[in-house]
C-alpha cells in the first residue's frame, strides 16, 4: 500500500464520529477481551442496514454490542435484530449497549449458544441481512446457513475477510487465512450471489442474494 493509500484508509477509518454509547460499548469489549469492529466498519453496517431497508437481521457474534448498535441505527423502528453468541457475558454486555442506545427490548433478540447449532433452527429465506463476525474456523458453516436464511435481495456481510492483510498474500498459509481465502473465492463463484470485497476495517466481504 502506498503512503497516500494508507493515509486515505486511515482517514476513512477515523472519519465516523462515535457517541458515548458506542465508546462505552468499546470499553466493555476491551474489558471482555473482545476485538470490536472499527468505526469504519460500524459506519458501513449502518449504511448497509439503512440502504437495504432490512426488517429482519441476524448477527453471528455479538461481541459487546458495538456492531449491533451500528446495525440498529440503520434499521427502521419496526426491524428486529437477532444476535447470537456462545458467551453469556458478551450477550449481557450487548444488551446493555442496546438499552443505552435507546433501542426497545422488542427490537432485539439475544440467543445464547453455538451459532452452528442455532442457525439451522432459524427459518429459511426469512432474513434481510446476515452479519458474520465470529470464530473463523466455522465461517464456511455460517456462510452456508446465511445463504439459506437470506431472502432474495438479502445482504450477507463478513467481517475480517482480509485477515489482517494475509488473505492477499499467497505465502500466508495458516488455517484461518486459508479458510477466509476459500470463502472469498467460493462466494465470488457462487451464481446465487453478487459480491464485492471492501477494504474497510480488516476487510468486509459483502454479497447480495440474487
Amino acid at each position: 500500500m502506498s503512503a497516500d493509500k494508507s493515509t486515505s484508509w486511515s482517514y476513512a477509518e477515523d472519519l465516523p464520529a462515535e457517541d458515548d454509547v458506542l465508546l462505552r460499548a468499546r470499553e466493555r469489549s476491551f474489558e471482555l477481551g473482545v476485538t470490536p469492529i472499527s468505526p469504519g466498519v460500524g459506519a458501513v453496517l449502518t449504511v448497509l442496514a439503512a440502504a437495504s431497508k432490512a426488517q429482519t437481521v441476524v448477527e453471528v457474534g455479538s461481541g459487546a454490542g458495538v456492531s449491533g448498535v451500528c446495525l440498529l441505527r440503520g434499521l427502521s423502528p419496526q426491524a428486529v435484530l437477532t444476535t447470537i453468541d456462545v458467551d453469556v457475558e458478551h450477550l449481557k454486555a450487548a444488551r446493555e449497549a442496546f438499552l443505552e442506545s435507546g433501542s426497545p427490548a422488542n427490537r432485539t433478540r439475544t440467543i445464547s449458544g453455538r451459532a452452528a447449532d442455532v442457525l439451522p433452527r432459524l427459518t429459511d429465506s426469512a432474513y434481510d441481512l446476515v452479519f458474520i463476525d465470529a470464530d473463523k474456523p466455522n465461517f464456511p458453516k455460517y456462510v452456508e446457513q446465511a445463504v439459506r436464511l437470506l431472502k432474495s435481495g438479502g445482504t450477507l456481510v463478513i467481517n475480517d475477510a482480509l485477515d489482517k492483510d494475509r488473505v492477499s498474500n499467497p505465502a500466508a498459509r495458516d488455517a484461518t487465512t486459508v479458510v477466509l481465502r476459500q470463502i472469498g473465492k467460493a462466494i465470488r463463484d457462487d451464481e446465487r450471489l453478487a459480491s464485492a470485497m471492501l477494504p474497510t476495517g480488516d476487510g468486509l466481504l459483502v454479497a447480495v442474494k440474487k
